[in-house]
């Protein structure tokens, strides 16, 4: 006798229906609040949650195993990527420029047709902040999830 509550099997129709077509926009709209977090709100930690629950509604949908598949990387080496992001963006000042650590840094980039992209060791710590919280959100999700199949 299965005992398992009925909302503990993946989706229904509707759920995989609204998710295959939410699950983009919320990734895009991520990526939005991660660029945007250096001049406005946003940044890296509400962005690294909006992310992650673009993939808890996938994993709520699909199931644990599709999850990972969409993933392509175990969400515990999104964490360490994102740990070791941090901590260059912390020290490259300090190892580049004999500048305090955590001292902004930035580095015009000029792109073909004379458009400047500046990169800057606020958005490397920005991206590895996203890339710790996405990791770290997902690995306790699935985890759950996972003890419960």
């Amino acid at each position: 006798m299965n005992t398992k509550p009925m909302s503990m099997k993946p989706g229904t129709l509707i759920l995989h229906t609204a998710a295959r077509f939410l699950i983009p926009l919320q990734l895009l709209f991520s990526l939005f609040l991660l660029l945007r977090g250096h001049d406005e709100p946003g940044g890296g930690f509400i962005a690294g949650l909006v992310a992650a629950g673009a993939f808890s509604l996938y994993l709520f949908s699909f199931g644990s195993m599709m999850t990972r598949d969409l993933m392509r990387v175990d969400p515990r080496d999104l964490v360490g990527t994102g740990l070791l992001l941090g901590l260059i963006a912390a020290v490259l000042p300090v190892l580049l420029n004999g500048e305090p650590f955590l001292t902004a840094q930035w580095w015009p980039l000029v792109l073909p047709g004379g458009v400047e992209l500046k990169l800057s060791t606020p958005l490397i710590f920005d991206i590895g902040v996203y890339l710790t919280v996405l990791g770290s959100v997902m690995t306790a999700v699935i985890a759950l999830v996972e003890a419960e199949e």
